[in-house]
């Protein structure tokens, strides 16, 4: 990451920023964090339950500012209930992505941070210190990452259009997808909070994203 000083504003610019030609076509992909089905206290590593009743009124709060992303040329959602569940109720339907699914915690699923971390604080510490560890015997962060890039990268898409793409996923997945987006250390990922039914917006093309973030209407 660049810790280095911001430019002062009273500094001109001397060229046009690279890469805004790359994100102006080829692919614009939304992502749209899956409905709740747990309090954030009570998350679950790997979790497949269906929404719960919060997760749905959630849904129906939000439907009018995310029903317009049903018109996306190509629509998706992780595999797991409360992602397609989402997806559904939004009027997405969406196609179920393998390559979109959570991270695989293998021993760890189903149990919450706090439990694992009384259970076994030496392979946490190791978890959350080195991208490339599995303590757990499932997928280490690093490679969990990589196959969710690996999806975006695989998007189709023209280069002399813009392809739309809307995808509900878990945010475990949403926020892998940006840190491999922005290219940023593995270590970014647990700095990134997202929350249920949150958006963020990716364009560019393969190898080349940009976080996009829209303007509030003028008036």
């Amino acid at each position: 990451m660049n810790r280095g000083l911001p430019v002062p504003l009273t500094r001109p610019l001397t060229r046009r920023p690279t890469g805004l030609t790359i994100a102006a076509m080829g692919l614009r992909v939304t992502l749209v964090a899956a409905a709740r089905s747990s309090s954030l206290l009570a998350e679950r590593f790997d979790d497949d339950r269906p929404l719960d009743e919060a997760g749905w009124y959630e849904v129906q709060q939000a439907a009018p500012a995310l029903l317009p992303l049903g018109a996306a040329e190509l629509r998706y959602c992780s595999p797991t209930p409360r992602s397609r569940a989402t997806g559904t109720a939004l009027g997405f339907a969406p196609l179920a992505q393998p390559a979109l699914r959570d991270c695989d915690m293998g021993r760890w699923r189903g149990l919450t941070l706090a439990e694992v971390a009384a259970l076994e604080p030496a392979a946490v510490d190791a978890w959350l210190a080195d991208a490339r560890s599995a303590p757990h015997g499932g997928e280490p962060l690093l490679a969990f990452i990589s196959r969710v890039g690996g999806w975006l990268d695989t998007r189709p898409g023209d280069d002399d259009t813009t392809t739309t793409v809307v995808a509900v996923a878990e945010p475990s997945v949403v926020r892998a997808a940006l840190v491999y987006a922005l290219r940023a250390a593995p270590a970014t990922y647990w700095s990134v909070d997202v929350r249920p039914l949150s958006t963020v917006t990716l364009v560019g093309r393969p190898g080349a994203w940009h976080l996009h973030l829209d303007a509030a209407a003028l008036r």
